[in-house]
């Protein structure tokens, strides 16, 4: 019996070591392309965590080396006898080069990611509507064709505009109460107060490995200064709301932008603008991460 109870407390140690670890960081072999296709990418964050809970529901964390006829949507079309080359779902360049042809003929507001969300389905339905073609929102042959027609091949900086991103509509559970309202589609943080937006910033996510999880949190602790304990690298202005996922600046988003990624955290490059966020953030405030 004492030697069962001594085993018992042994593993009770050593999972509470293993607990302590905190991990973030960018990811150091993200390519141009597959980072930019992270409605990006944020760093794995410093509280206690060993893995991602069986509750959460990690992110299909857009990955440039998707390839666009990998439609997961495409076989469930509502118009199943039209082969579509992009559907809502896909993540790819072509879906990115598309984004860009739709901002250019004004009717996507958003910069590009790669991923084929809401919004392209819903500018790609204006575009079939006023273009005589069935509004589907899904890309066949016949749409592309005209999409290419009635725009011009996008630049570099069109494809990846250095600018700051215009922020997405609020998911309702962002209307009531402080909330840092995240957004992976636009990749765009807004901070809101009673369903009014105080302040915004862009935001990078986690890769296709380390996909920064979607759905309702709370800030559990904040960290003015903080190392990541596994990847050693600094994570200013932390606000963890996730186990070791959190919202803080990144030297690395700063620097080359959407050309990497994190290990799961919310990376923002602004750190002017996250230093105030910082300070008006409080501990309980909610978090939502949504597409």
């Amino acid at each position: 019996m004492q030697r069962q109870r001594f085993i018992i407390r042994t593993i009770g140690v050593a999972t509470a070591v293993a607990l302590a670890a905190t991990a973030c960081g960018p990811q150091k072999s993200e390519s141009a392309g597959s980072a930019s296709a992270a409605p990006s990418a944020s760093a794995a964050g410093a509280t206690p965590e060993v893995s991602a809970s069986t509750d959460d529901k990690p992110s299909a964390s857009p990955s440039a080396s998707a390839s666009a006829s990998a439609s997961p949507s495409a076989s469930a079309s509502p118009f199943p006898s039209v082969k579509q080359i992009m559907a809502n779902g896909d993540e790819s360049e072509q879906v990115r080069e598309l984004q860009a042809r739709l901002k250019q003929l004004k009717l996507m507001t958003v910069a590009p990611t790669g991923f084929y969300g809401s919004k392209t389905t819903a500018a790609v339905k204006t575009f079939q509507s006023k273009n005589g073609l069935t509004a589907t929102g899904g890309v066949d042959d016949a749409t592309w064709k005209k999409i290419q027609g009635a725009s011009k091949k996008p630049t570099a900086d069109e494809l990846r505009p250095p600018t700051v991103n215009e922020v997405d509509a609020p998911d309702p559970r962002c209307m009531q109460g402080r909330v840092m309202c995240i957004s992976k589609e636009s990749r765009t943080l807004a901070w809101m107060i009673d369903g009014k937006v105080v302040s915004t910033m862009d935001v990078r996510f986690g890769s296709e490995n380390t996909p920064t999880r979607e759905g309702v949190f709370n800030v559990g602790w904040k960290a003015k200064d903080w190392t990541s304990t596994i990847y050693h690298t600094p994570m200013p202005y932390a606000m963890f709301f996730s186990g070791g996922q959190a919202v803080h600046y990144s030297a690395d988003f700063a620097a080359r932008g959407y050309n990497g990624a994190s290990h799961g955290c919310v990376n923002v490059r602004d750190k002017g603008k996250l230093s105030a966020l910082f300070d008006q953030v409080q501990v309980g405030d909610k978090v939502v991460v949504y597409w």
